[in-house]
């Protein structure tokens, strides 16, 4: 096979590229690569889902129709599920310290960073969906959110799958 000058690591089992690390040192590791990654999002759904809570004290909120009140509520509810999923790993991580299970912390920390990330698109849809509806009152709003929404499924899931997929070798069998 033709070297594509692009250095392609071998996954090991669980898909991680093979290292001389204990299954401890792994688990350290993955944990900590979470919680960098974490950050960000937990810093945006907070403060996004603190702008929620303060729109129902504006007065601008009393003159809202039925529907975009409805869409209000489902976005911070949305927003509360989000910031909650968010923050998950941190007092799981506190109240599963010591017990010898990080393995099985960073797997449950990963899906709930990959839920609340789900929760996040969907709070941000709906408040992208909410201030269009109320900023202009036009029919184009749902084709404008839907191109955003396009954007972040492309940024946050088809390019990393793209990545992963181009990048990514599966291990030779060997020949017999």
């Amino acid at each position: 096979m033709a070297d594509s000058g692009v250095a392609q690591a071998r996954p090991a089992e669980g898909g991680e590229a093979q290292r001389e690390e204990s299954e401890a040192e792994q688990a350290d590791r993955r944990w900590n690569e979470l919680m960098q990654e974490i950050r960000v999002a937990q810093t945006g759904v907070q403060i996004l889902f603190g702008f929620l809570l303060s729109v129902a004290f504006t007065p601008a909120f009393g003159h809202l129709s039925h529907a975009n009140r409805f869409i209000y509520i489902t976005t911070v509810v949305l927003g509360a599920t989000a910031t909650g999923a968010l923050i998950a790993p941190v007092p799981f991580h506190r109240i599963i310290s010591g017990r010898s299970i990080k393995a099985q912390a960073v797997r449950w920390a990963a899906r709930l960073i990959f839920l609340g990330l789900a929760l996040l698109v969907a709070t941000l849809t709906s408040a992208l969906f909410l201030i269009l509806r109320v900023a202009t009152h036009d029919g184009f709003v749902p084709w404008l959110v839907g191109t955003v929404v396009a954007w972040y499924l492309a940024c946050w899931v088809a390019l990393p799958l793209w990545a992963r997929h181009r990048y990514t070798t599966v291990p030779e069998k060997p020949a017999g």
